[in-house]
């Protein structure tokens, strides 16, 4: 990506799409599209993620010691949990949801990088997954605290998390339905999505160091930068928002980037 400004711009676009349930992939891949600007492919978009990384580290960096202090704590077990709902097994809960992702990213890399980039499936993604986001938050329970999410929550919403992988699902969305799903509250359904996609953006970045280096320039050092900026003001704002505001608005936001990406790619 040679042209500051599409580093830039999408660097920002990145940021605010990882962490509102609207796809940063999907947005990725179809702004390209649509100011026939070359795509870059997944490497850049790695490294844009790596963006997202530090905001939800910089973001929670006092719950991440909160977490690992409870998880090495030697302390009988009602000294190790703290106020912010962390116990000696939420490190561990993550590490377990963590799984499922890493594997769908290890073996559906080629898919991802051809077939699951195209407009149509994108278009179709952004529409369904945002639906079942609708109707689950509609008609979910919401009652549980953060403190009783256990193991199985961890490997359902991780679960839920590998097929955020598909261009157009978004990876805070499908985890944030699953989390509401299983009767967390929209906080603590975001905030646990947040917190598991350290992990996993990590492990990607990791992955694909050798092209992120082999591709290094100054205005990949500022997509970076911009895409933590715009990140944790997404957190911020979605944490504050999902309070006392639904996730719909969100559902008809991809309803209509899905017509508007149909409309171009037929007419």
């Amino acid at each position: 990506m040679s042209d500051i400004f599409q580093t830039i711009f999408l660097g920002i676009v990145q940021g605010a799409s990882e962490f509102l349930p609207i796809s940063s992939s999907g947005h990725l891949i179809i702004i390209p599209q649509f100011f026939g600007w070359e795509d870059s492919g997944l490497y850049f978009d790695v490294s844009l993620h790596f963006g997202t990384l530090l905001a939800v580290l910089g973001y929670f960096w006092r719950d991440w010691i909160d977490i690992f202090r409870s998880a090495f704590c030697r302390e009988r077990l009602s000294i190790c949990d703290n106020e912010n709902g962390y116990s000696r097994k939420t490190l561990w809960i993550l590490a377990v949801a963590t799984i499922p992702g890493v594997l769908a990213g290890f073996f559906l890399e080629e898919l991802v990088e051809t077939l699951f980039r195209h407009q149509l499936f994108v278009a179709f993604n952004l529409f369904f997954w945002g639906a079942v986001l609708f109707f689950v938050d509609k008609y979910s329970l919401r009652k549980r605290k953060f403190q009783e999410i256990g193991f199985a929550d961890g490997i359902l919403i991780g679960l839920s998390q590998a097929l955020a992988i598909i261009p157009g699902t978004s990876r805070s969305g499908i985890t944030m339905t699953a989390g509401l799903a299983r009767g967390l509250g929209r906080v603590e359904a975001a905030k646990f999505s947040f917190l598991m996609m350290a992990p996993i953006i990590f492990g990607a970045s990791l992955l694909k160091i050798g092209d992120f280096v082999s591709h290094f320039d100054f205005s990949i050092l500022l997509g970076i930068v911009f895409s933590a900026v715009s990140g944790i003001v997404a957190i911020k704002f979605l944490l504050e928002f999902v309070k006392n505001v639904n996730y719909q608005i969100f559902f008809w936001y991809r309803t209509m980037v899905a017509v508007i990406i149909m409309f171009f790619y037929f007419f």
